[in-house]
């Protein structure tokens, strides 16, 4: 049964430069999972319902629109969970509306926590690597047009790769 996730790719160069300070604090993932924003968590979906998954996809993609997306300084997740991320501070309403629609259907699931749109850059890692993390990126800032989203699957390897875009607004 394949595993699917469904995010905003993070464009260049900020997509590997964030990428490269994951791994820089020793996250072992960080070669595997390409810089997003996530909209659905990973999901098992049947094969014969993928199909569905990405007509509904489809559906709320035509149902969007473009809208800009603002990236700025450091959050956390901690005590809860071993996580600092970018946190995302323009944009943030357009992520829960569009995550909110893609959850649905086919791909209705409870999830674990509420939904906050963010940009991980450390998971898993030793506390200092985190504090590192939190304060190297806290002057981080970028904006972009966020104008599609994507569909990944979780391969065999372990590695996150991009399946299909759909654009938003058709």
């Amino acid at each position: 049964m394949p595993t699917i996730g469904v995010s905003i790719a993070i464009p260049s160069p900020h997509a590997e430069m964030l990428q490269a300070k994951r791994a820089s604090f020793g996250d072992p993932l960080a070669e595997c999972i390409p810089t997003h924003v996530t909209l659905l968590p990973p999901t098992e979906v049947p094969e014969g319902e993928l199909e569905a998954a990405v007509k509904h996809l489809e559906e709320v993609a035509a149902q969007g629109h473009p809208f800009p997306m603002v990236l700025r300084g450091t959050g956390t997740f901690r005590p809860t969970s071993p996580v600092v991320f970018v946190q995302v501070s323009g944009g943030i309403a357009d992520c829960e509306l569009l995550e909110k629609a893609v959850r649905q259907g086919p791909l209705d699931r409870r999830l674990d926590f509420n939904y906050h749109p963010h940009v991980t850059v450390a998971h898993h890692v030793p506390d200092p690597n985190l504090d590192r993390a939190f304060t190297e990126l806290s002057g981080f800032e970028c904006a972009f047009e966020v104008e599609e989203f994507h569909l990944y699957e979780h391969g065999d390897d372990g590695v996150w790769r991009p399946v299909r875009s759909f654009a938003l607004g058709g």
